[in-house]
């Protein structure tokens, strides 16, 4: 998955539980004497043997519902310390001397409780530095926790815990192994004690020093040690039998292994007030260790100290099993729960996820997952691995189909930003255009065609919208301004051409027909001059001026060849003073046109007179071709007339 969820840690394994305590009694003796008495002490010593048995068959019965005890359970552990109130740094700092500074064997309980206070304050500040980074725009797979380094750094601490745990238990098997065989010869030692011709004294110091030989040896393989025991007591047994130990020193051995099994039925009773089930489940474990290497105790009060220890036994073991009873049923609820968490994260996977927006709403969805995970504990140990491994694979499954999807969409989204580039300058290009209707259609098409681009990327899409929406602006903003001024222009114009109309309306005229002639042309210029007027009022008072214009012409009783002149003039002066200077242009085209055709025209049909003056009846004929050519003439004069006032305009 984008980031590690949780670091997996197995529960302890749960020891089996003692339902009763081994009490194999190896007998001591400190010394004999030789009497006449033997036989008493033998019957004496056989009467407590026979007890002795007795109290190996409970022990044996207690022993087949004990279990192991972990290899480093007897082992003196550093003092605790609460590490919950550790920084990351201080807890690195104490793992690592611890590991450099201590035995292997007295640092576990301590390591473990540092690899928990650690995990649960990386977990801690890892989550709350992504809430931040997401709540500040970031995108959760994008995330990095600043502090990874620290969790490298525990990694490798344990890793050389570990290394020197694993050596020490290969130390340690060896050692059992070692000790296996010297206790076995320790037992070969006894039994040839039997046959040996030494004096009783001599004999019973033999056997002392085997015994405390025999406890001497360091501990051997739990496998082991049933058959060890039953061979040792066996030795025993039978060394007894052979020496008919005193009856004093017997009895008085048996007191002090009263004395020391009392003892530790007081500690076993304290430990039931221990708050820690697990710590006094191994404590209980030294002292059932403690209890076989004790011997036999006086026979009237083997069943009574035998009871006491085995009822303190027996509470311990059943707060133990309750706990990690209760442990079970939690952790039964804990895999129904990832179960459950890992079935939705299947459902969103499964589910059609095609746009951005929905991949940030369902990676939300993920992280909370990932979270309300992270809540949940241990799950059954033989289920444990396995619902990671499955949480796990869908998590990663689900961010590499979202790395896939923008990975598709990121050519797409590079090709978006192309066009929208170039959208872009060709706004830009635009900007500063006066050509005011056709810039406009052109930026509204553009703006179009903007909306129809897809996607591009996130940091890319407000800077461009940003450069193309100024671009527009520009150019509408100064397109608004210069329509404003026009419009306040147009209305004084509109008032101008009415009073215009109202002074040709009220045109007085003179006796001299020139002068008003001339007058009414200026009152024309001016006319041309005034700019335009609104939209929906030029052809009304273009129609109300030309018709008051030709009355007052038509009154001057001009003839119609100067009144033709006359107005072409006006409306060519109007299209120099308002700058149409591609009327002009085209005006003069088609009179040179015009002049080319009559010119074709009066050649052709003085070309044709010369055929019908030789034909007869042709009088008539002839007038007409020369009427035509003469209005033909006519008419060509107007136009060279025409064309000279187009060329002193120009």
């Amino acid at each position: 998955m984008e980031q590690e969820i949780l670091n997996e840690q197995e529960l302890p394994e749960e020891g089996a539980l003692n339902n009763g305590a081994a009490e194999p009694e190896a007998n001591g003796v400190a010394a004999a004497e030789e009497t006449n008495n033997a036989t008493a002490e033998v019957e004496n010593a056989v009467e407590n043997e026979t007890a002795a048995e007795a109290d190996e068959e409970s022990a044996e019965e207690a022993d087949g519902e004990a279990a192991d005890m972990a290899d480093f359970d007897g082992e003196k552990q550093v003092e605790s310390e609460d590490y919950s109130k550790f920084e990351r740094p201080e807890l690195l700092t104490k793992l690592n001397q611890l590991i450099n500074n201590h035995p292997v064997e007295t640092i576990v309980v301590a390591v473990e409780e540092i690899k928990s206070a650690f995990y649960k304050k990386y977990h801690a500040d890892c989550q709350a530095a992504r809430e931040k980074f997401v709540e500040q725009g970031g995108a959760p797979e994008s995330f990095k926790f600043a502090d990874e380094h620290q969790e490298s750094t525990f990694k490798e601490l344990y890793s050389q815990f570990r290394e020197k745990k694993n050596a020490y238990n290969q130390k340690l098997d060896s050692e059992r192994a070692e000790n296996l065989k010297k206790k076995l010869e320790i037992i070969e030692e006894i039994k040839k004690l039997v046959n040996t011709e030494e004096s009783i004294n001599k004999t019973f110091q033999d056997f002392r020093d085997l015994q405390q030989r025999w406890k001497d040896v360091g501990p051997v393989a739990q496998s082991e040690l049933k058959h060890l025991w039953d061979s040792y007591n066996l030795a025993v047994e039978q060394f007894y039998d052979y020496i008919k130990i005193n009856k004093e020193l017997r009895d008085l051995d048996l007191k002090e292994n009263l004395k020391a099994k009392i003892a530790l039925c007081e500690k076993a009773e304290a430990l039931i007030l221990e708050d820690s089930v697990v710590k006094a489940f191994r404590a209980l474990q030294e002292l059932h260790d403690k209890w076989r290497e004790l011997g036999p105790v006086p026979n009237d009060q083997r069943e009574d100290v035998w009871e006491r220890f085995k009822a303190a036994t027996t509470i311990i073991n059943k707060k133990h099993q309750e706990f990690f009873e209760k442990q079970k049923d939690l952790q039964v609820q804990n895999l129904a729960q990832k179960t459950a968490l890992c079935e939705r994260v299947e459902e969103i996977i499964n589910s059609a996820i095609d746009k951005p927006k929905d991949w940030e709403e369902k990676s939300n969805d993920i992280v909370k997952i990932q979270e309300i995970w992270r809540t949940i504990g241990y799950a059954p140990k033989k289920e444990n691995s396995k619902i990671y491994q499955r949480f796990k694979n869908d998590c990663d499954l689900f961010f590499a189909k979202k790395r896939e999807f923008y990975k598709d969409i990121k050519a797409s989204q590079k090709s978006n930003m192309q066009q929208k580039i170039e959208l872009c300058e060709k706004a830009e290009q635009l900007q500063d255009s006066t050509d005011w209707k056709k810039t406009t259609d052109i930026l509204i098409s553009l703006q179009k065609q903007w909306k129809e681009v897809g996607q591009i990327p996130r940091k890319q899409s407000e800077p461009l919208w940003k450069r193309f929406r100024e671009a527009c602006d520009h150019f509408f903003t100064a397109k608004a301004a210069h329509f404003s001024s026009i419009d306040e222009g147009e209305a004084a114009n509109l008032n101008l051409k009415l009073e215009i109309i109202e002074r040709v309306k009220n045109f007085v005229k003179s006796d001299d027909n020139t002068d008003n002639l001339n007058r009414l042309m200026e009152i024309q210029k001016e006319w041309a001059n005034v700019g335009h007027v609104p939209l929906n009022k030029k052809d009304e008072v273009q129609k109300a001026f030309r018709d008051a214009i030709n009355a007052q012409f038509e009154s001057l009783k001009l003839e119609a060849s100067e009144r033709e002149r006359t107005n072409f003039k006006a409306k060519v002066e109007t299209w120099a003073n308002s700058q149409a200077k591609g009327k002009i242009y085209s005006e003069r085209n088609k009179i040179v046109q015009k002049m080319r055709e009559l010119e074709n025209e009066i050649t052709l049909y003085e070309n044709n007179m010369g055929f019908f003056s030789k034909s007869a009846n042709s009088e008539a004929l002839i007038r007409d071709i020369n009427r035509k050519i003469d209005k033909a003439k006519n008419y060509l004069q107007e136009l060279q007339e025409k064309l000279r006032i187009l060329s002193e305009t120009e």
